[in-house]
């Protein structure tokens, strides 16, 4: 395996009706299909009173070496989970596939104060769980942890400097 890997996923959505008097509808991420599909964007799957699924699109979840680590704490949480991300757009539906994450960290830092993204977690299937398992014990390395120590203040350093006086006066 490469350092760097991608696997085709393809993204189920709701649109929930909202009970709420700020929001029509609410937009939830519900799953991850391990293959990219032939449907289309935003085509409906089902209708069952006032939530409708859609295939939101496909992507790909990318995989890096370096970020093994957030792979693994993932894999051992117990209930391992890959991140949604969906994006605010001007065009119908209103929102957009963005990305998909194995990584809570990177997942964490798309979060930000007045972001319109969507970041929802969903179950991880079972081929992508085998597969980032064989990723991270392809790649994982352990690094040990170093606590940095400071380094002692030098009195001398904040001490009064002798005033050079050139030879002219």
């Amino acid at each position: 395996m490469d350092r760097f890997l991608r696997l085709p996923v393809s993204v189920v959505v709701e649109k929930r009706a909202a009970r709420s008097p700020w929001v029509d509808h609410l937009w939830v991420p519900v799953a991850v299909l391990p293959a990219p599909t032939v449907a289309a964007p935003w085509t409906v799957l089902r209708r069952e009173g006032d939530v409708t699924a859609y295939i939101a699109g496909q992507t790909e979840l990318e995989l890096a070496a370096s970020d093994t680590p957030g792979y693994k704490a993932n894999l051992e949480s117990g209930r391992p989970v890959l991140w949604v991300v969906l994006r605010a757009t001007l065009d119908e539906p209103g929102v957009e596939l963005h990305r998909v994450l194995a990584d809570a960290g990177e997942a964490e830092s798309l979060v930000s104060v007045g972001s319109s993204d969507i970041i929802e977690p969903v179950p991880m299937p079972g081929p992508i769980r085998e597969t980032l398992e064989a990723f991270v014990a392809l790649h994982h390395r352990e690094r040990r942890f170093f606590k940095r120590k400071r380094d002692r203040a030098d009195p001398e350093a904040l001490a009064a400097r002798p005033k050079i006086v050139d030879e002219d006066g």
